[in-house]
């Protein structure tokens, strides 16, 4: 799709217009590390407080949008969507709702900032009935969410937004959730934390390559548009593997369970990703295949070892554990499958 093509398509109702602006698809940046912390928690204290873990994701759902459609409105501003003619729905390129005139910007940012009040209340009340920690972390959180591209800080033209965001959707939202739970801040909840931060990470790098030049031309200096496409994808697979060794490493010290090998279901995701990274890294069509590898990676190795603290806190036997372990693997394999034979069809397609 291309700019011409926004044009093209027929207005939808206003609450259709709302639920496109919020990213919805993509909210499991915020929902998959609550859903960690929450498991952590309870597998190494036995706590669980469903009131709280509700109240914990509804207000990191929330921040979420808020940066949404925060970025959308800045995006606008530096005009990077505007002059975006290689974007890739849904994965790059924004909601586009006011590319396609169906909001203006000042709509867009007063809904960027409904939502960031909604989950800064909510956040407001978790801090002064678990503790001011909770205060700290969501300030941190909605900062880094909002000057991702809100100017004076802008973080993602700095170099280092991806890493910054990562941080925050990976290893203070897990964290958070922990202790929201635990009042309590603990490393048993970092460790896991580690292989989340660098997926989102990884999600936000890889739905640079089609923006690349757009972001160039607008002065938003990515990673990817400081290293270049051709070396990024090399910087991609670097990122996959560091997933996987931020799984293994914390085993071999003895610092989690080796039931969070679980995580390392996923590697045929991750492999897929890498390949069409390296082999596509111009061709931002044809990296389809590593945009939608990339978020099956960060929602399902977040799944699994969020499995992987709940038979911990079940105290399931070994011998169950090895046998999720192979379900996880075979989802793995039947998504490395479908999407690899999607993408030959696409190709053949447009032969």
């Amino acid at each position: 799709m291309n700019p011409s093509d926004d044009a093209a398509l027929a207005k939808p109702s206003r609450l259709r217009i709302w639920l496109a602006e919020m990213r919805a698809p993509f909210l499991t940046g915020a929902i998959v590390p609550v859903i960690l912390g929450t498991c952590v928690a309870w597998a190494s204290s036995g706590i669980f407080l469903p009131d709280f873990f509700l109240l914990t994701l509804i207000a990191g759902i929330f921040v979420h949008i808020g940066s949404n459609i925060a970025n959308d409105y800045y995006d606008h501003l530096s005009g990077t969507d505007d002059m975006n003619v290689e974007f890739v729905r849904p994965f790059t390129g924004g909601s586009r709702m006011i590319q396609r005139g169906w909001m203006s910007p000042r709509e867009v940012f007063a809904e960027a900032m409904i939502f960031f009040a909604l989950g800064g209340g909510i956040g407001l009340y978790l801090a002064y009935t678990r503790g001011i920690e909770v205060l700290i972390l969501g300030i941190i959180g909605v900062g880094s969410g909002f000057f991702y591209t809100a100017p004076p800080f802008r973080f993602v033209s700095r170099g280092y937004g991806e890493v910054f965001i990562g941080l925050n959707f990976g290893v203070l939202m897990t964290l958070g959730a922990y202790f929201v739970q635990t009042q309590d801040l603990a490393w048993e909840a970092v460790f896991p934390s580690l292989p989340i931060a660098i997926l989102i990470t990884a999600v936000l790098y890889i739905n640079e390559f089609p923006d690349h030049d757009a972001d160039r031309d607008a002065g938003k200096k990515t990673i990817v548009v400081r290293m270049g496409r051709k070396r990024a994808a090399k910087g991609y697979v670097v990122l996959m593997a560091s997933v996987y060794l931020s799984i293994i490493i914390p085993i071999i010290f003895n610092l989690t369970s080796w039931y969070t090998l679980l995580g390392l279901a996923t590697i045929p995701a991750a492999v897929m990703g890498s390949q069409y990274a390296l082999t596509h890294y111009d061709h931002h069509l044809q990296l389809i295949p590593a945009y939608a590898s990339t978020v099956f990676n960060h929602l399902f190795t977040g799944l699994f070892l969020a499995l992987s603290y709940i038979s911990i806190g079940l105290g399931l036997p070994s011998t169950y554990v090895l046998l999720l372990g192979g379900l996880c693997t075979v989802i793995s394999i039947i998504f490395y499958i479908v999407t690899a034979r999607k993408a030959r069809a696409a190709a053949e397609l447009h032969m």
